[in-house]
């Protein structure tokens, strides 16, 4: 291990404070200022010793004291400061003793991977020694069978050969030399070979084969062998780690509780790979442990999981590599269910019904890059309210459980109002545009219209959930056209691609389309489940669409409770978002929308709130929403001048919220 030097300017600096405190206790100074004269007075102005002389001289404006006076003060203020030092002592003794600990144990795994990398190479070395003595073994033997029917065959045609070829000369002989009498006799003795010769079944057709090859694919067993293992390892550190959610101080008895742990590195920065070593340990009231169970999220959140048995107080310790994360641990009061009063609003927060109270919003602060300013606001979430648009009704203005709204990149708001069977447009200062659409079932008709966007030339994309195909507008709400009658069941989340495809949620079919603009099916991916690549629900899946900068693609999977990423072609990449209350948390996720940053801004139905994301998933803030709180969000978008424009389905009217990014 590397011996820490030490500072040469500081070693000098500490001689020389050692050379003068040894002149101070064995002899008292002369002044620098006035030869033989000794120090004897002392300044408090300018905190310096001195002769009489000087005390008559520069500094006799000052106020001077005999040193002796002040000797006992200035030793019980270096004794005091003394003591400070003394007292960090042993916390550098332990953060040494613990680096050095560290620096000890990753030296030891790091020793303890290069021995299993040598092993497992070596067990493949042999493996691969005992395949080729295997190989070429199956090779002899096939070889050698193949050989003894050839060779078997071969010794029958030679001797059938050679047969031939002596009967053939003995006869042709006796021919030839023979007398009459000879000739007879060897008719009689040769007239049965030749005729047995004649007629005798050779083996003429080979009866093996020559093939005999070794194949092995080696570009795939090449690619196996450069990807063979895996090395893991996070830059997480457990006092920048935050455990975020209601579990972290009440539990219902006998009801699992959910915490978000979310980790980070030296410097802050959220940790974006899974794989860290967390442990939960739980310590009940008469002093039992128990342990929580960790789920990865494999993008460097967590989900912290446990059940509590009976009522009290429980001591809940979250620890990263053995560390404590920030705040660990904590007090967890459990409680009987029936022991907890429930109001209307409790009931309403429930996945049936929305909180139409708004669930407390812990003021977070966006990290600083997210801002265009650095301007120090007094509100730790500076979102708010702008303004509202409309109530119960059927008039122009009015709405009946609006679904999905979209903005355009001409200062237009664009709102799906559902059970008027109809589309209405406002500016982004909330001012009646256009409102187009009638009931029926036909095509250029409407019937339930729930997500809508606005496509790059400014059409009108409106998803139509029980027409059952996604018809297009012009900006005047003229009828265009119709895609996916045929395929789709009910869709309802609709946005538009980097590549100009159409991305369609199919709420009812639990699945999502992707299709040219004119109609051709691309690809289609998902299906009712609760694994990654599928949704919940039987009567109601998937929600709402976007996509990022990076074109993927985001879905919020409502009855998962989470949203869920995947790459423009529909392969899973990573989710997150768990049932509950807590910070990261969903009650039944709806709208979604991605800002320029890449930020997350997901519509929370059932909490009846609006969260804020980073890239990842993790949790950054909320959208303050408090001064006219939501009841059920449904869709939402980023209006083109930046703020949040969210459609308030249960209070039936859309709100814009200022947004900073």
């Amino acid at each position: 291990m590397e011996v820490l030097q030490r500072n040469p300017a500081c070693s000098q600096e500490q001689s020389s404070m050692k050379e003068t405190v040894g002149a101070v206790s064995g002899q008292r100074l002369s002044c620098p200022n006035h030869e033989g004269k000794v120090m004897e007075f002392y300044c408090g102005s300018c905190e310096t010793a001195m002769c009489r002389d000087c005390t008559e001289g520069e500094h006799r404006e000052h106020k001077t004291v005999p040193v002796k006076d002040v000797v006992e003060q200035h030793k019980a203020s270096l004794k005091k400061q003394l003591d400070a030092i003394k007292n960090r002592l042993p916390q550098l003794n332990a953060a040494i003793e613990l680096v050095h600990e560290i620096c000890r144990q990753l030296t030891d795994r790091k020793n303890n991977a290069v021995s299993e990398i040598s092993n497992t190479f070596e067990e493949l070395e042999r493996a691969l020694l005992q395949r080729k003595s295997s190989l070429i073994g199956d090779l002899e033997g096939i070889c050698s069978a193949k050989q003894k029917v050839l060779q078997s065959q071969l010794e029958c045609l030679l001797q059938g050969q050679e047969n031939i070829r002596s009967s053939q000369e003995f006869t042709e002989q006796s021919l030839s030399q023979g007398t009459e009498t000879e000739v007879l006799l060897v008719k009689k003795q040769m007239s049965e070979t030749l005729k047995e010769l004649a007629s005798q079944d050779f083996p003429l057709q080979p009866q093996e084969n020559d093939h005999l090859d070794y194949m092995v694919e080696r570009d795939g067993l090449k690619k196996s062998i450069q990807n063979l293992g895996v090395l893991i390892t996070t830059c997480a550190i457990a006092h920048q780690t935050v455990a975020t959610g209601e579990g972290l101080r009440h539990a219902l008895v006998g009801q699992q509780t959910t915490v978000t742990i979310t980790t980070k590195d030296k410097d802050g920065e959220l940790v974006k790979t899974g794989n860290a070593i967390l442990r939960a340990e739980i310590t009940a009231p008469d002093g039992s442990f128990g342990e929580g169970e960790i789920v990865d999220n494999k993008n460097g959140t967590y989900e912290l999981l446990y059940t509590l048995k009976s009522e009290g107080d429980f001591t809940l310790s979250v620890t990263l590599y053995d560390q404590p994360v920030k705040g660990s641990p904590y007090r967890v009061r459990a409680v009987k269910p029936s022991d907890i009063t429930h109001s209307p609003d409790d009931i309403k927060r429930r996945v049936k019904s929305p909180s139409s109270g708004h669930i407390r919003q812990k003021a977070v602060r966006r990290p600083s890059s997210m801002y265009g300013t650095g301007k120090k606001k007094d509100n730790p979430i500076e979102d708010e309210l702008i303004f509202r648009v409309g109530t119960r009704g059927r008039e122009k203005g009015e709405f009946t459980n609006l679904q999905g709204i979209s903005a355009s990149g001409n200062n237009r708001i664009v709102v799906a109002d559902s059970n008027n069977q109809c589309i209405q447009m406002f500016s982004n200062e909330g001012q009646f545009k256009l409102r187009f659409g009638v009931r029926g079932r036909s095509p250029g008709q409407l019937q339930r219209p729930t997500g809508v966007t606005v496509d790059p030339n400014g059409d009108i994309i409106v998803a139509d959930y029980d027409n059952r195909w996604v018809s297009t507008f012009s900006s005047d709400g003229k009828f265009k056209s119709k895609i996916g009658a045929g395929r789709l069941l009910g869709p309802k989340g609709v946005t538009i691609d980097h590549n100009g495809h159409l991305i369609v949620v199919d709420n009812k079919a639990c699945c999502v389309f992707i299709f040219q603009s004119n109609g051709k099916l691309v690809t289609r991916f998902g299906m009712r489940g609760t694994a990654d690549r599928q949704f919940a629900g039987t009567l109601d899946g998937p929600h709402f669409v976007a996509v990022n900068n990076k074109n993927e693609i985001l879905v919020t999977d409502f009855h998962n409770h989470s949203v869920k990423v995947y790459n423009s072609d529909g392969e899973f990449l990573f989710k997150f978002g768990s049932h509950g209350e807590g910070n990261g948390q969903f009650n039944a996720p709806t709208g979604v929308a991605v800002d320029a940053n890449g930020n997350i801004i997901v519509a929370d139905w059932g909490n009846s709130r609006i969260q804020v994301f980073d890239s990842s998933g993790s949790f950054l803030s909320y959208i303050n929403t408090t001064a006219d709180p939501l009841y059920g969000p449904q869709g939402l978008a980023l209006t083109s001048d930046g703020h949040v424009a969210v459609a308030d389905s249960g209070n039936h009217c859309f709100k814009v919220y200022r947004y900073l990014q």
